[in-house]
């Protein structure tokens, strides 16, 4: 099976299932203009905030979880005032919720269709979860948990 790489630089389907890319989504009543806003706001107690870094997409959002590492130190992510541990299942199941929501864009889910003959890989993604909000392996199995859910639709 060919291998597509996601990444926001890269041809369609790639860049639109990019975690950059401004797939609009809400998530417990937060408006999100990407999934890295989503993921950049976690890095930041204030809830305030987080609604205005949800709001985001591209390098913008990315930019704002830059300089953010007391979570790196403490293991210790945020939303909507609950403190998570980056390493839980209550982290995991969050994102696979936010991931869940995004599935409802129209655009996010026509390019993961698209998607459907490739092998997915992310060979810019982390493998720490110490270092990165979002693995490479948890990107992954996100997207092709959805792709499982698509694959009983049309069967």
């Amino acid at each position: 099976m060919e291998k597509l790489d996601i990444k926001s630089s890269y041809p369609y389907p790639s860049n639109m299932l990019s975690n950059f890319y401004p797939h609009s989504f809400a998530i417990d009543g937060i408006e999100c203009g990407s999934m890295e806003g989503f993921l950049q706001s976690l890095k930041h107690r204030s809830k305030e905030k987080q609604i205005k870094i949800c709001k985001l997409h591209g390098i913008e959002a990315k930019s704002k979880g830059k300089f953010k590492i007391l979570w790196k130190l403490t293991g210790n992510v945020y939303w909507q005032g609950k403190k998570i541990k980056r390493k839980s299942e209550d982290f995991s199941a969050l994102i696979l919720r936010a991931y869940c929501e995004l599935f409802k864009n129209e655009d996010f889910k026509k390019a993961l269709i698209d998607s459907i003959d490739y092998e997915l890989t992310h060979t810019i993604g982390s493998h720490d979860k110490r270092k990165t909000v979002l693995t490479e392996e948890e990107f992954l199995f996100c997207l092709n948990y959805l792709r499982k859910i698509l694959n009983r639709q049309t069967n």
